[in-house]
């Protein structure tokens, strides 16, 4: 009732198949029966496609926002996340893991590998390396937050570039060649055309936060061009916004949020009394900032899109991830309006500095290359938004 299957193997380590109820683990030399149901052949498809050797990937950062939605993606996409953290914007959970991974480990029903570690630790890094064969890296792990930079620029260098610096040795060491890379559409600076397109010029970054995207984007790329077997994607975020379906994770910034929209979440939950609207003389239709959008769950796809492209040796490549459509801040009170059903309460003030007028994306390249679109609109971005914050008010913490 077992059939034998011709499996590619890589010699040296441990790696682990994800087929059904359970999984085997093999070693040089060792023979293999897979003790499991025979799975019935799928029409019009070869048997030899259906088994694949399930790849270790690094995750930094990745009990963050977007990176613990990466994980759980990654997992349903047959990949073995090992994810690292410092804990600079994430909970502490049970079993020595982070809430959002814990959780994460519950809507998918599988172990979840976790090391706390800073990417600033380059002995850390080593170890981890040699305990683990990674086939490529997501790297999200770094400071974040557009107001934040402009108060405390020197900070945001060093855990940003000197962090990112000490991956890409660490990765060169131990043979590592591929990345994924978390930008930011804050590289475009003010735009000179709407909308953005990935050959728009990068570098008039308005803000520190946006100007270490940039410094690292170029090192990849120089790198990349050094050094022909590296293959990396970059990936420019615009908005990210949302949480899982289920509501068990989602964003939970430490603090006063410093993005729209967990504040305006936190204001209809009751959290917070109003809302800061900073400006509403920009030239927009109803003179508040205009942006890109995007639900969490569908930037996380773009980054499974993205880890296939690797496959392909392609070098550098650059991708926009948004949805194409800009949305203002009043819009977008008004769609959680309609999402949570209360009155959001708010107050216009001066702008802030490193604000500018409109940012959104041509996401064309992305769906073109990587076979990726975006696939939620904003009713539902606010709808599961909304469903997180009614369910975790006070986000992982019980505080």
């Amino acid at each position: 009732r077992f059939g034998h299957v011709a499996i590619p193997y890589r010699e040296g380590g441990s790696d682990t198949f994800p087929w059904g109820s359970g999984c085997v683990s093999l070693r040089p030399g060792v023979g293999l029966l897979l003790k499991g149901p025979r799975h019935r052949r799928q029409p019009g498809r070869a048997q030899s496609a259906a088994v694949r050797m399930a790849e270790k990937i690094l995750v930094t950062g990745g009990a963050g926002y977007i990176g613990s939605h990466c994980v759980l993606e990654l997992v349903e996409a047959g990949c073995i996340p090992v994810v690292i953290d410092n804990f600079h914007n994430a909970i502490r959970g049970g079993d020595a893991l982070p809430e959002s991974l814990q959780r994460v480990q519950e809507i998918v029903g599988k172990k979840i590998i976790f090391q706390e570690l800073d990417i600033l630790d380059e002995a850390a890094l080593q170890e981890l390396f040699k305990k683990h064969h990674f086939s490529a890296v997501m790297h999200f792990a770094g400071l974040k937050a557009v107001g934040e930079s402009v108060q405390k620029p020197l900070e945001y260098y060093k855990v940003n570039l000197t962090g990112t610096i000490r991956l890409l040795e660490t990765m060169k060491a131990h043979g590592v060649r591929d990345i994924v890379f978390s930008s930011s559409a804050t590289v475009y600076g003010d735009p000179a055309y709407l909308p953005l397109d990935e050959n728009h010029p990068v570098g008039g970054c308005t803000n520190p936060y946006g100007k270490s995207k940039y410094f690292i984007e170029e090192m990849i790329r120089d790198l990349c061009k050094a050094e022909k077997d590296w293959n990396a994607i970059l990936l420019r975020y615009f908005n990210p916004i949302g949480a899982h379906e289920s509501g068990r994770i989602g964003e939970d910034p430490q603090g006063i949020p410093n993005n729209l929209m967990p504040y305006v979440a936190q204001v209809a939950v009751g959290r917070r009394e109003y809302l800061s609207v900073f400006g509403d003389d920009y030239k927009t239709a109803d003179g508040t900032g205009v942006r890109d959008y995007i639900h969490v769950v569908d930037l996380a796809k773009g980054h499974i899109a993205a880890l296939k492209k690797l496959k392909e040796n392609c070098g550098c490549k650059i991708y926009n991830l948004g949805t194409g459509c800009g949305y203002s801040v009043l819009q977008m009170i008004t769609a959680m309006e309609k999402a949570s059903g209360r009155e959001i309460k708010f107050k216009v003030t001066a702008r802030r500095e490193g604000d500018i007028a409109a940012c959104y994306a041509d996401p064309a390249l992305a769906e073109q290359e990587l076979g990726w679109k975006a696939a939620f609109g904003l009713d539902k971005m606010c709808e599961d938004l909304w469903r997180w914050q009614v369910q975790n008010p006070t986000g992982f913490s019980n505080n």
